[in-house]
């Protein structure tokens, strides 16, 4: 029986030739990486434990993103410490306030995850970098403690979940709509510490904006890992960022997988999770008439420069509703500063949107964004627990930019109109 993606990744990292799910493995990493809230339980932990140096200074990543610029005393005392951390060890990338962004969105961006990388962090979301055809996963800080000191993690090896995607996106349909409809399908714990293997003619078809997306949501599935084949869109994207070799590995043709589903991207609809699960979703026509009070577009789902791009369109000319208030938080300072020179800003602003430095912010109940008792949101983030983004009597339905924009406009949510 042959391998998966994510099974010959972990086999060339634990140095193997072959590796069957539920095996227990000890991995070589290619990076390690916290923020600023996970960081500082992992240095405690890393102090706690007597190392007194790092693997490689040049394959940690601490990025200061999740309340940053500081919200309080507590917020900058964690900053202060993984600042103190990084300078002892000379980390090559630390990211705060100024050259910072949400990290999912800034270490594909930087080039320092690739194809054929093994990567931890210390943040559930770190399933993104699936999209470049890499393992990797969110553990917890004390795992991340050992990775920093040893560059080593052990995993238990696991099964996994085949999408073959057909056909291609409608209009006004991205990938945050793939992921919805497949958790919405599956369950919030259908993919349970499986590897979501997305493949077939309809993945080459999706932009890496797309792919990031998606499997940024794996783990809202359970989903150990999310990953999908390299193409020429992958290589594309890691040519013009990623300046060291990296390895492309492919899925043999006998690999076993636990379900295999069918996705024909061509019949999709815009779709929303409602409250309090990313599983409880519906279409935007099954919506119905649920005024919202706030709009936030941006994390590491989706606030990179297509997803600006969708939501400038649609908010071109036209005025948010009187009584939402909108957030815009483009995901890192590049994508900021793309969004000046291409006029978003501009468009956010007279459309009466704020703009918001990067930042997590409101996606997890921090800062800049937080409800009020009763108040719903529609967000382009990942959860929608209950209190995820404030009072635990507030809602949060998660959506794309194209819906998160015409929802701001209507106040209520809304479906986009056609942008062409």
């Amino acid at each position: 029986m042959g391998m998966t993606m994510t099974q010959k990744i972990l086999a060339a990292h634990a140095g193997l030739d072959k590796v069957v799910p539920g095996q227990l493995i000890n991995a070589k990493l290619d990076m390690v990486l916290a923020n600023d809230i996970t960081g500082p339980v992992s240095i405690n932990e890393f102090e706690g434990a007597g190392f007194d140096k790092v693997f490689d200074k040049s394959k940690i990543s601490l990025v200061m993103d999740h309340f940053t610029p500081n919200k309080d005393i507590k917020s900058a005392e964690q900053c202060k410490q993984c600042r103190t951390f990084a300078k002892k060890f000379d980390i090559d990338n630390f990211y705060d306030v100024g050259n910072m962004g949400i990290e999912h969105a800034l270490l594909p961006e930087k080039g320092l995850v690739a194809a054929g990388d093994a990567i931890i962090g210390a943040d559930s979301h770190t399933c993104t970098y699936g999209a470049l055809g890499a393992f990797s996963t969110g553990v917890g800080s004390t795992d991340l403690a050992a990775g920093i000191a040893t560059g080593q993690a052990w995993f238990k090896v696991p099964s996994a979940l085949k999408f073959n995607l057909t056909g291609s996106l409608p209009e006004n349909v991205s990938g945050k709509d793939v992921i919805l409809h497949i958790i919405g399908m599956i369950g919030v714990d259908g993919a349970l510490y499986k590897s979501m293997e997305f493949t077939g003619p309809g993945a080459q078809s999706l932009s890496m904006d797309d792919r990031l997306c998606i499997c940024n949501m794996a783990i809202e599935a359970g989903g150990k890992n999310g990953i999908f084949p390299v193409d020429e869109i992958t290589k594309e994207y890691m040519d013009s960022r990623v300046d060291r070799k990296y390895t492309v590995f492919e899925a043999d043709e006998d690999a076993a997988y636990d379900s295999v589903y069918e996705i024909n991207l061509s019949e999709l609809k815009p779709t929303i999770a409602f409250p309090h699960l990313p599983e409880n979703t519906k279409s935007v026509e099954e919506a119905g008439d649920i005024r919202i009070d706030q709009v936030v577009i941006g994390s590491c789902t989706n606030g990179r420069l297509s997803d600006m791009r969708i939501a400038a369109e649609i908010l071109e000319g036209k005025h948010i509703h009187k009584d939402v208030r909108a957030i815009i938080i483009p995901a890192t300072q590049q994508i900021y500063k793309d969004c000046i020179r291409l006029g978003y800003l501009d468009t956010f602003i007279d459309a009466g949107c704020v703009v918001s430095t990067p930042t997590c912010g409101p996606c997890l109940g921090g800062h800049m964004g937080i409800l009020a008792e009763g108040e719903r949101c529609v967000a382009t983030t990942n959860r929608n627990f209950v209190g995820r983004m404030g009072h635990t009597k507030s809602e949060v339905y998660l959506a794309s930019p194209a819906v998160a924009a015409a929802s701001a406009i209507a106040g209520k949510i809304a479906a986009p109109e056609r942008r062409g």
